[in-house]
């Protein structure tokens, strides 16, 4: 038996209308579903980002309660050669890059926070 990946990965919200234009209109996320006072969810290649409001889902009757506070971290790969049009059209749109990193192999990665000050990474291929 073996895990071939990680399907789905979530984070959890205070304003998921500020949510959903963050993720939709600055990173480009198609919008999978919107359940108003619950979550939003995004397509990310063959994957899903799951954003719920964790209000709602901590007192979750149907399926396990789930939640999480503070500052959580999720990465974004992108294709290497448009590393630096991601990072040019993040900052046309006002966001500001926190931090960017060289990693081994002079292999960079940026970060920057979504409306809720989640930390956001976005790196290039043959990081991991």
């Amino acid at each position: 038996m073996k895990i071939t990946r990680i399907k789905e990965t979530c984070l959890y919200v205070s304003d998921l209308e500020a949510t959903r234009k963050f993720y939709h209109e600055c990173l480009s996320l198609p919008v999978i579903a919107m359940v108003p006072g619950r979550h939003v969810f995004f397509e990310v290649g063959d994957t899903v980002l799951l954003c719920f409001d964790a209000s709602a889902t901590r007192n979750e009757k149907v399926l396990p309660p789930h939640y999480a506070e503070g500052k959580q971290h999720i990465a974004f790969e992108v294709p290497a050669p448009t590393y630096d049009r991601w990072k040019a059209a993040l900052l046309k749109k006002g966001v500001e890059i926190t931090h960017e990193q060289k990693w081994k192999e002079g292999i960079y990665s940026f970060y920057f926070e979504d409306p809720d000050g989640h930390v956001i990474e976005i790196v290039p291929p043959g990081l991991w």
